[in-house]
């Protein structure tokens, strides 16, 4: 896919985390003309995420979240239809009778940094996923996206390295 034209998102601070890494990781890529990179804020609203979409008209997009927990990169495989702001509430649909779940269609390779997960939570980052899956195939647009968890302590200029080098590898892929 020579001369694809990328969005790679992240977010920005919420709850306890006064920063959020994947925000960090974006300001340590080049800017460059085929490449987007967007900072959205952590909620639950469809717009930002469907807008820069539209806005960009991406043939790839990689997202980023950041998680607490772990040493390794999680490639998240799909995502499901349930969200909730927090532990003690009940899971509520992101889109009523959608798909129970949607799975990401763009291969990452990121071997012996990553792990590969089926479960993206039921927070933001999932949000995000299923909210632009189910755009991409209801609209059925032929964009490819996948989505990286990164630990909050992983280490910024190795992530934004790793980033530099999926971008570069989608970029030569056709």
């Amino acid at each position: 896919m020579t001369g694809a034209r990328i969005l790679v998102y992240g977010f920005g601070p919420y709850r306890q985390f006064k920063d959020n890494v994947t925000a960090k990781v974006l300001r340590e890529v080049p800017n460059r003309r085929w490449l987007k990179k967007a900072v959205f804020l952590v909620k639950f609203q469809r717009s930002q995420f469907i807008q820069a979409v539209e806005k960009f008209t991406p043939d790839v997009i990689l997202g980023m979240g950041q998680c607490s927990r772990g040493r390794l990169l999680r490639i998240e495989t799909r995502a499901i239809n349930k969200r909730r702001s927090s532990k003690k509430e009940k899971a509520r649909q992101i889109v009523p009778r959608g798909a129970p779940k949607l799975i990401s269609n763009c291969r990452l390779q990121l071997k012996g940094h990553a792990r590969r997960s089926c479960n993206a939570g039921d927070y933001v980052c999932n949000y995000s996923m299923y909210v632009i899956l189910d755009f991409l195939k209801r609209r059925q647009l032929p964009i490819r996206f996948g989505f990286v968890h990164i630990p909050s302590r992983y280490d910024v200029m190795k992530a934004a390295r790793l980033l530099e080098k999926t971008i570069g590898h989608i970029r030569r892929s056709d």
